[in-house]
């Protein structure tokens, strides 16, 4: 009997496969919907050898020196620190809004007000979330507060949630905040870039051990059974007695016994265009015009010389479960509701272990995602 089996070939069942394999010497079986490893991360390089990210961008970045110091075996890195443009009013300025983009917008002399008050207020460097800077009192920094929201913020969280900022979780609208600064870099981690080859070669060389067998294709729930009245998992008819580590949808597991969980998806239009380059930087954000929200171009995340380009478009759209990709938890009260009836289910099995985005409902970052596996596998396998 297999003492292991893994559901989900991203970096959480891919981290846990990597360990046990290597670690306990253990064998391990590791099942994938999709026909490749990688999940979401998954990379391939289209005929004019340009390294396109098949779900749209993702860039590593971490201040967990043992998560870098992990990958680091599997990989050599690019160095790449990512920056994003918004196109607001005709201009393209830097995203996070910091006091660059202050200077684009506003007059010098009110630019220079505006500065002054929000060091005064808030020091230089903070980071400070939208709906915490429209609650300030001062009469300019309001000013400053509504215009970041209205050009800024309620465009893109419309088009990407299907809401306005203040009626999703301030979670998700604090993961952008306004800087303090001048830095005009996307992330400020210690430790930025992206694999070298791409993260698809990082994915085999951490799945190659002969003590890991993968079956792509393959719907793991048509070989697992688990009965929520024994408390038992079946894997093809029989009792599985082993460690079951599941990372994808937790309510497809229970066979949505408590309705399924809301997500939000995208629609993906990738674009090859005749020329060398299509914009100034990898990922510029469209919150106020047109159906997609951003555009990436490849090639800056990637360099290669090519007199073509491939640019992604991304369309968010409302998640339709067996049918669209869940990209990103949809945070409701009802949903966190819903999600906790789940997970009260699976820790009445002995020998289930959930981890990841999709399994534990939680947007986690791709550096959570390896730490929190890591952390998994010493606290409940090793």
């Amino acid at each position: 009997m297999i003492p292991y089996i893994v559901v989900g070939a991203g970096f959480a069942g891919t981290v846990l496969a990597e360990r046990i394999a290597n670690k306990l010497g253990k064998k391990v079986l590791l099942i994938e919907k999709r026909n490749h490893i990688g999940g979401n991360c998954y990379d391939f390089r289209s005929k004019e050898g340009i390294l396109i990210h098949r779900y749209g961008p993702h860039l590593f970045h971490t201040n967990f020196k043992e998560v870098w110091d992990y990958l680091s075996n599997f990989t050599d890195w690019h160095l790449y620190q990512h920056r994003v443009l918004a196109y607001v009013d005709g201009k393209n300025i830097p995203i996070p809004f910091n006091l660059n983009s202050l200077y684009q917008i506003f007059p010098g002399y009110l630019a220079k007000i505006l500065e002054e008050k929000l060091i005064k207020n808030f020091s230089y460097g903070k980071k400070i979330p939208i709906l915490e800077l429209m609650k300030n009192k001062d009469k300019d920094i309001k000013l400053l507060a509504n215009f970041i929201y209205e050009k800024i913020f309620v465009g893109y969280t419309q088009k990407q949630w299907g809401l306005k900022p203040e009626e999703i979780d301030p979670t998700v609208t604090a993961r952008v905040p306004i800087l303090i600064s001048r830095d005009n870099r996307y992330f400020q981690d210690k430790y930025q870039g992206v694999p070298e080859e791409g993260y698809t070669v990082v994915f085999n060389k951490m799945l190659r051990n002969d003590n890991i067998k993968i079956l792509l294709q393959t719907n793991a729930l048509d070989l697992l059974k688990l009965d929520i009245n024994t408390k038992k998992i079946y894997f093809l008819g029989k009792e599985f007695k082993g460690i079951l580590i599941y990372t994808g949808p937790i309510d497809e597991l229970f066979e949505y016994k408590y309705g399924p969980l809301p997500y939000r998806s995208l629609k993906l239009k990738f674009r090859t265009i005749d020329k060398e380059y299509y914009q100034e930087t990898a990922t510029i954000n469209y919150p106020n015009d047109y159906d997609f929200t951003r555009i990436t171009e490849f090639k800056h995340i990637h360099p290669i010389e090519t007199s073509r380009t491939v640019i992604l478009e991304e369309y968010p759209k409302s998640y339709t479960p067996n049918k669209d990709i869940p990209y990103y938890p949809f945070f409701t009260k009802e949903a966190m509701n819903i999600y906790s009836k789940y997970k009260n289910l699976a820790e009445e099995f002995s020998n289930l272990i959930l981890v990841g985005r999709l399994a534990e409902y939680k947007y986690y970052d791709m550096d959570d995602i390896v730490k929190r596996a890591l952390e998994v596998f010493e606290e409940k396998i090793k």
